[in-house]
């Protein structure tokens, strides 16, 4: 019997030692389980972060169905284009941006369609808007998943064309794309989605796309520039942050500059009209945080373009030469044999104006330092106190600063200078002073032996003198930036790409959509707390378990015990009463 009962106490501790094995082994593979359920999300959009830059040189993965999608057509003045943008979820981080990229086709090309004319010749006609943006629509309703249509917003922003229209023809064409646009495609789409937007908006938008793509709204890293801004919010501290950029961009008829001010201003009469140009928007989610809150000057000058600037000092030249041959008899100007010395064109270049019944002819002179005196006076400076056009213009820490300049400010230094990249006003002036005295018909030969670059062309090279005198005085005398100023870039494209300003108003337009991840975020997290809490209460419950197991089980062998022990004590004494039996048998 006590053999049985050593057995029994052998199995049953080996078999207690299996069960506690297995229970622990089931309570942690069912945690770990559910628990990589809810990090799993984290993993992916952490991997989207760091795969989207390689991802962006790639076909959009249309398969993939954590992607959204947003549509913006840019409705400008001589035509109409569509783009579609993607972004992974949003990674939970109310101070973090959506990861918005445009969207690429199999052949790895940017998802872009344009059509012309623009929507403003339909001012007499606007219940054709709709079937007018029905390519371009139909374009991007092929490259957005079917299932995404539902909940892909699109925006429909008109520009310079619209703007120039009567409220009412606006409204009229806005009215039909409201109406219409619905019933054919199944987008996000309301009324608040298709508006006129303001050349201010344009240039914010402009402004917020540069500085997204060079990532200038990410936090800081310790080699970062950065720079302290206080926002409009009361008895808000500054913060410190990243240092975003100023964008500067030429045109032939317009001139832009939008840039951040990261101190207060305060206006005083007559500087009221100021208030005007400054934008402060918030880019984040939460209007109660401040991370991204930003305060922007943008304006732009109508008529400072290169080209504009050309027209108009050729109207100045034009009347006062007639003007000046009315009382003269030397006829200056007036014959190709006595031309007007023009110091804007290279030297040896004869060209022609003519005004209504009015011809000048024109001789190039070359003398770039003359010609920017010449061209000083068109930027309508007021004492040297106002930026071109008598506009108020915000302060700037050319300290603590970073400049892109686009458009003219590039052409004037590549087309045929060469000199992209880095602006060092020295350098570029002992450039354009020598263009401009080169003899034209050297010039001419250094185009046809093509040592400038391939946008360079006869137009390019014979207003080259000009606009490069044009662009000092702008950034100089109008602008008032430094001549020693080593934080302006020229460029053509950003990381190898045109950045448009539907990007940047996509950005803004969507900037609340990651408050859903926030929620799910919120919820997750709730989740892990509860799965946290439910895994402690579980291991509590099966130790008990076991614990009973274990102390019924002594009991048991505890009672097995006091029976051998009674049957031990019963067989011991009839041992003895079989030994007295026996002796008393004995004779």
């Amino acid at each position: 019997m006590l053999i049985v009962c050593r057995v029994l106490l052998l199995t049953t501790l080996i078999t207690i030692f299996y069960i506690v094995c297995v229970l622990h082994y089931l309570n942690a593979c069912t945690f770990f389980f559910l628990y990589s359920q809810y990090i799993s999300a984290d993993v992916r959009m952490v991997g989207f972060r760091y795969l989207s830059i390689a991802e962006s040189m790639e076909a959009t993965d249309i398969d993939n169905p954590a992607l959204n999608y947003g549509v913006v057509v840019d409705c400008g003045s001589s035509g109409s284009r569509v783009f579609v943008y993607y972004w992974p979820p949003h990674n939970g981080n109310p101070h973090t941006l959506l990861d918005i990229r445009q969207m690429k086709d199999r052949d790895r090309k940017p998802v872009v369609k344009k059509i012309k004319p623009g929507i403003s010749t339909l001012a007499k006609t606007p219940t054709m808007a709709s079937d007018y943006l029905h390519p371009l629509l139909s374009f991007a309703a092929a490259h957005v998943p079917q299932n995404k249509h539902k909940e892909t917003p699109l925006y429909i922003l008109c520009t310079a064309g619209m703007r120039l229209l009567p409220e009412s023809q606006q409204t009229a064409i806005l009215d039909d794309v409201v109406t219409d646009v619905p019933l054919e495609f199944d987008f996000l789409f309301s009324r608040s989605h298709a508006e006129v937007i303001s050349g201010k908006q344009e240039g914010v938008y402009a402004w917020i796309g540069i500085n997204f793509v060079l990532g200038r709204f990410d936090h800081a890293d310790e080699e970062d520039a950065t720079v302290e801004v206080t926002t409009g919010s009361q008895n808000q501290q500054p913060i410190s942050r990243r240092r975003t950029v100023g964008i500067m961009d030429m045109g032939g008829a317009s001139l832009q500059i939008a840039y951040e001010v990261p101190g207060a201003i305060s206006f005083n009469s007559p500087e009221e009209a100021g208030k005007c140009m400054l934008a402060e928007f918030n880019l984040g989610c939460d209007v109660d945080h401040t991370q991204h809150v930003y305060r922007v000057y943008v304006t732009t000058f109508l008529g400072f373009g290169g080209n504009m600037a050309r027209q108009r000092y050729e109207d100045q030249l034009v009347n006062n030469t007639l003007a000046k041959n009315r009382f003269l008899s030397t006829q200056m100007g007036l014959s190709e044999d006595k031309p007007y010395m023009d110091p804007c064109l290279p030297v040896g270049l004869s060209d022609a104006i003519v005004r209504d019944n009015h011809t000048v002819f024109l001789r190039g002179e070359g003398d770039w330092a003359r010609c920017k005196d010449a061209v000083r006076p068109f930027l309508g400076l007021h004492n040297g106190t106002m930026s071109p056009g008598g506009v108020y213009q915000a302060p700037i820490n050319f300290s603590n600063s970073e400049f892109y300049g686009f458009s003219e400010f590039y052409y004037c230094m590549e087309d045929v200078l060469r000199m992209k990249g880095q602006y060092d006003s020295d350098k570029y002036s002992r450039a354009a002073a020598e263009y401009c005295s080169t003899q034209w018909s050297t010039l001419k030969q250094r185009l046809d032996n093509k040592l400038f670059s391939q946008q360079a062309d006869m137009g390019r090279l014979k207003y080259q003198c000009f606009k490069s005198a044009w662009m000092y005085e702008v950034l100089h005398s109008g602008f008032r930036f430094p001549t020693d100023y080593q934080s302006l870039k020229t460029a053509q494209l950003v990381y190898d790409k045109e950045v448009q300003w539907t990007l940047g108003a996509i950005l803004y337009k969507t900037r609340f959509l990651p408050l859903r991840d926030l929620q799910q975020e919120t919820l997750r997290q709730n989740h892990s707390g509860w799965l946290r809490s439910s895994f402690v209460y579980n291991h509590h419950l099966f130790s008990l378990c076991i614990l009973v197991v274990v102390l019924a089980i002594l009991l048991y062998i505890l009672r097995l015990r006091r029976i051998h022990q009674r049957e031990q004590r019963q067989a011991e004494a009839l041992n003895l009463l079989w030994a007295e039996e026996g002796e008393a048998l004995l004779p």
